[in-house]
């Protein structure tokens, strides 16, 4: 009886843990982030980190905000959503998240809607123009350097117990005015 007891309470605690370690992150990545707003550059959010944010991609009609990371790992999709690699210096973005925590939004985006995008080298503004399924087997995500462009990707059904898959929502979003401002 009392190794099930101290089964259970060691089994909550793991439990609980995971929560609490997900909102430490997130306080942990804000500080780090906080270093761009004072002209510095991110450090890692955690000593032992092999990611840093990157940027901060809003949708405000949603009430969304995020810190983007660089690095797609599936580690680092853990704390948010991640810039595909090589793009988060570039025009062409990709950002990817996981469906069910951090992009579960994208479903609720819908054409017109605004996007921000802060990354060290300024503010960026997009606006949503498509929303697409698309099987990963047959369609790559190939990155255009001479393309000012924003694509979030996500797995797809949103609601799908499985997880993996082919399948995956792309939402494209291009800028709004045909211009990016300066500005940390």
């Amino acid at each position: 009886m009392l190794g099930t007891a101290i089964l259970c309470l060691a089994a909550a605690a793991h439990a609980a843990w995971i929560p609490v370690k997900a909102e430490l992150a997130q306080w942990l990545i804000e500080r780090s982030w906080s270093e761009v707003l004072a002209g510095r550059p991110a450090p890692p959010p955690w000593p032992w980190a092999d990611t840093r944010p990157a940027a901060v991609l809003e949708a405000p009609a949603l009430g969304v905000r995020q810190f983007v990371l660089e690095g797609a790992s599936g580690r680092n999709l853990a704390f948010g959503p991640v810039f595909g690699n090589g793009t988060a210096d570039g025009r062409d973005l990709i950002i990817s998240g996981h469906r069910d925590t951090h992009f579960r939004f994208l479903e609720s985006l819908a054409k017109g809607d605004r996007l921000s995008i802060r990354r060290e080298s300024g503010v960026g503004e997009f606006e949503v123009v498509d929303a697409a399924v698309v099987d990963s087997r047959q369609v790559g995500m190939l990155v255009d350097p001479d393309i000012d462009r924003v694509r979030l990707v996500t797995c797809w059904p949103f609601d799908s117990p499985s997880t993996g898959g082919p399948m995956r929502y792309v939402i494209t979003a291009l800028p709004r005015g045909g211009a990016t401002r300066s500005g940390g």
